[in-house]
């Protein structure tokens, strides 16, 4: 009797033993989870603290700077051959460090440099201060001439400054080849001293000039293509043409010596020679199309006839 009672009393314990372990676990297992989930809480809550922050400050910074482009600044007295991309360039260098311009003196003197430091296409920059806006005013600088060199490409306008380049389908921009020595790379804004180059704008400036005089209408330099310098100064050969042009359609028209050195060579004057072109010009209203090649360097020589084509 006695050792059984010995031996309930000792499965008694045991099961106690178990009881108050399992008991010990359960506890430990419910308080580990809650305090994870307050923590995830708490991380939650910090993020959206800091993304609320982060977007005030973005949508005052855009409040700041967005209206500076459309409502205070404004170009004026732009010519019409000037895109919107070009007009962009300069509302973007107005505002190119992100002052919070408003309109007043200082204003205008901080657009008018951020302008000139950043922009080559204009020159002789102003910006005037009205009652709302800041008024931007320039002398663009009108290309007249492509030169593409190792891959690349800039514009030159007619006192040799070279720009970078941005596609204005308006304008009868014409090619240059036949550049030959050294090949340097301009910097937009700085002036492209080759005597060649300056051969080839001399006589393009020129036709410029006589398009806006004797054919508004229909400029005569949308149908030039190109034109050759590569005989500049007789460098391949004194007896062929030192400057040859070219029409959309590959006519040839020998223009001869440079600008200014027709005497020298004993050819047509520099005059003579535009009255000529312009005079088959009009007449046959296209430069496409009729003769074989158009010389202009001999003097007192007669216009060839479309018919000379065949």
């Amino acid at each position: 009797m006695a050792k059984r009672r010995k031996t309930k009393r000792k499965k008694k314990r045991t099961s106690f033993k178990l009881g108050t372990s399992k008991r010990k676990k359960k506890v430990k297992t419910t308080s580990g989870p809650s305090l994870k989930s307050v923590l995830k809480v708490l991380e939650v809550g910090c993020v959206i603290v800091v993304a609320a922050f982060i977007f005030y400050f973005l949508e005052r910074y855009v409040r700041t700077i967005k209206p500076v482009q459309s409502a205070a600044l404004e170009l004026v007295n732009v010519p019409e051959w000037v895109n919107e991309a070009l007009q962009e360039r300069i509302y973007q260098a107005a505002v190119a460090y992100g002052e919070d311009i408003k309109v007043d003196e200082t204003a205008a003197r901080t657009v008018q440099q951020n302008i000139e430091e950043l922009v080559r296409w204009v020159d002789d920059v102003r910006v005037l201060t009205t009652h709302d806006r800041l008024l931007i005013e320039a002398r663009w600088r009108k290309p007249v001439a492509l030169v593409e060199r190792a891959g690349q490409k800039w514009y030159v306008d007619s006192e040799l400054v070279a720009l970078d380049f941005v596609p204005v389908a308006s304008l009868p921009i014409v090619k240059v080849a036949g550049l030959t020595g050294p090949r340097e790379t301009p910097e937009p804004g700085q002036v492209w001293r080759r005597s060649d180059l300056a051969a080839a704008v001399t006589i393009l400036a020129k036709l410029q000039q006589m398009d806006e005089t004797v054919t508004p209408q229909k400029p005569l330099l949308y149908e030039i293509d190109s034109i050759d310098v590569s005989n500049f100064e007789g460098r391949k050969s004194q007896r062929q043409p030192h400057i040859v042009l070219y029409t959309k359609d590959d006519t040839e028209i020998i223009w001869g010596a440079e600008f200014g050195t027709w005497q020298r060579y004993l050819e047509a004057p520099d005059d003579e020679k535009l009255a000529k072109l312009y005079s088959y010009y009009e007449e046959f209203g296209s430069l496409l199309g009729g003769a074989k090649y158009i010389n202009l360097r001999d003097p007192q020589e007669t216009i060839p006839r479309p018919t000379d084509k065949y």
